[in-house]
């Protein structure tokens, strides 16, 4: 049986992360074969790849190259990470995948949307994820969050990554596209309410996903 891919998606600061780390661990006390994995990274290519991307020092990258650095850390990822993984019945969760190129470069910084789709495209060969949560909450609370977090960290706002660091005109219409994404893509992406208690928001991701998991068997 191939495995599932479920990626987890939303603006920076909507705890997207916490959220992939308890389905994780849901997931591995059943017994289930697990990999978690990001991006960009997940590879020691990719990773590489990942440095020059967020470096803050790299202020004077051009769209097209920001489009086509993303797309180059996901080819690697893809094919030496996470096809393996599905291949062999695992569960991949992926902390961001082809949705995040199209909010942040598409909708975020206006690249056209069919070509970051196109080019997603053949740099994954057609993968495409079982199922998306999309962790939304309001960009004020986002950034908030982003600060607050460098902040405990000892980080200022100057040493926040490249696309952290982008005012918030960018982060809205980055939220405005994942909001469209979810629109468009109903059947595999779910939406969910990521201002509120850790453990509410994991319990509504794990219902779904143990349903999830219950049609990938029948099936």
């Amino acid at each position: 049986m191939n495995g599932i891919f479920i990626t987890f998606e939303g603006p920076d600061g909507a705890g997207k992360t916490t959220q992939l780390k308890k389905l994780a661990e849901e997931l591995k006390q059943q017994g289930r074969d697990v990999l978690v994995t990001r991006e960009p990274g997940g590879t020691a290519i990719s990773d590489q790849i990942r440095s020059i991307i967020l470096d803050p020092v790299n202020k004077e990258m051009v769209d097209q190259a920001e489009v086509l650095l993303y797309a180059a850390s996901r080819a690697q990822h893809v094919h030496q990470l996470i096809l393996p993984a599905l291949a062999a019945g695992r569960i991949v969760l992926c902390d961001r995948f082809i949705d995040a190129s199209v909010a942040y470069q598409a909708y975020g910084l206006g690249v056209d949307v069919d070509m970051v789709k196109a080019i997603s495209r053949y740099a994954s060969s057609g993968l495409q994820a079982t199922r998306t949560y999309i962790l939304d909450v309001p960009v004020e609370v986002s950034l908030a969050r982003l600060h607050h977090r460098a902040a405990g960290t000892g980080v200022n706002a100057q040493q926040l990554d490249r696309i952290e660091q982008k005012n918030v005109d960018y982060h809205s219409r980055v939220r405005e596209g994942f909001h469209q994404i979810a629109a468009d893509h109903p059947e595999r992406v779910r939406v969910v309410n990521a201002n509120r208690n850790e453990e509410e928001i994991a319990k509504d991701i794990w219902t779904d996903c143990n349903r999830l998991l219950e049609e990938h068997i029948s099936g």
